[in-house]
């Protein structure tokens, strides 16, 4: 049987990853212990809660006790006082439990193309795994570079068992939808009400139109993201999988999603004008063939259904919309 501690579950990933693992008949034979910080997940027969923080050794080391798989969730967003507790400290305390444990199978780290610089930094080719790390500015990207430098290096000293499966920005229900809003109420950044000022995105608002994000040159933005039930499938598929073994992945669309053709589908399908916004980022273009070729994952949403399903997306009342941090 499978004991699986999830890190950061009650977050959008490991809440979903325990969902789907603890309603599915394929996985009866898994049993999760969830460690907790803040928020609590609803019970569950095959479902153990811990609360404690992840920087306590003590608290790592009880929690680890007959686990078998470790999902490595948790992480912190632009925290400064958090950050280095978290995923510094967090992460050791976990590998060093897991390199000494008898019952340890494996650890899938959840990364981010944080690490290789998102759209900050120009890519003249597409990003693959053998991209050289490339943090952004802020304390975010620089502890998602240390992630995958601190897995890696347990690879080689211990021979650990793991994988890191990185993904750009990650999507689900209305998410998409609001990332496009010149309101406050947007999802992640750019903040395109601070980009075009308070009058003008008022304007805007007032005509529902979207952002068209340019580079620098002017050229639309082409940018990488990757649905939330495409990330969870992979971590399903990388769960003891013989070519996942100490291997980094990159787990997004099959193709970025280009700005000039999100405004495009938007006018034709919703008649929503576009404005466009010149802005110091660049395209990037994210490689999922490592991927597809050794795992055989396959993402489900192009852009079309990215946008559909946001746009189509109805919330109930038990099922405000809740933004835990900014991207």
């Amino acid at each position: 049987m499978r004991h699986i501690l999830i890190t950061g579950a009650t977050g959008k990933v490991g809440a979903q990853f325990m969902r789907h693992v603890l309603q599915s008949q394929d996985h009866e034979d898994v049993a999760i212990r969830a460690l907790c910080h803040n928020r609590i997940p609803e019970p569950h027969p095959r479902l153990e809660i811990v609360k404690g923080n992840i920087s306590d050794r003590d608290i790592v080391r009880n929690v680890m006790h007959g686990i078998t798989h470790v999902i490595h969730c948790a992480t912190c967003k632009e925290t400064a006082d958090d950050v280095i507790d978290v995923t510094v400290k967090g992460l050791f305390w976990l590998l060093e439990e897991c390199r000494t444990s008898s019952s340890f199978k494996q650890i899938i780290l959840i990364g981010g193309d944080a690490a290789v610089g998102h759209f900050f930094y120009p890519h003249p080719a597409p990003v693959t795994e053998l991209q050289k790390f490339s943090a952004y500015p802020g304390c975010y990207a620089l502890s998602k570079v240390l992630e995958e430098v601190m897995l890696e290096q347990y690879y080689i000293q211990y021979n650990l068992s793991g994988c890191c499966l990185r993904a750009p920005w990650i999507m689900e229900k209305d998410d998409f939808k609001y990332t496009l809003s010149f309101g406050d109420d947007v999802f992640g950044g750019p903040r395109w009400r601070d980009l075009v000022g308070p009058e003008r995105a008022d304007e805007y608002r007032k005509t529902n139109a979207v952002p068209l994000m340019l580079d620098p040159n002017g050229q639309s933005v082409k940018r990488n993201f990757v649905h939330l039930s495409d990330l969870v499938e992979s971590m399903v598929v990388a769960l003891d999988h013989p070519k996942a073994r100490q291997q980094t992945f990159n787990i997004c669309m099959d193709e970025p999603v280009d700005y000039q053709q999100v405004a495009d589908y938007l006018r034709q399908t919703r008649g929503l004008p576009a404005v466009e916004i010149k802005t110091p980022y660049w395209s990037t273009w994210l490689d999922n063939s490592k991927a597809k070729v050794l795992l055989g994952w396959r993402p489900r949403f192009d852009l079309k259904r990215l946008i559909e399903g946001a746009w189509s997306y109805q919330r109930s009342e038990t099922d405000p919309r809740h933004v835990w941090y900014p991207g």
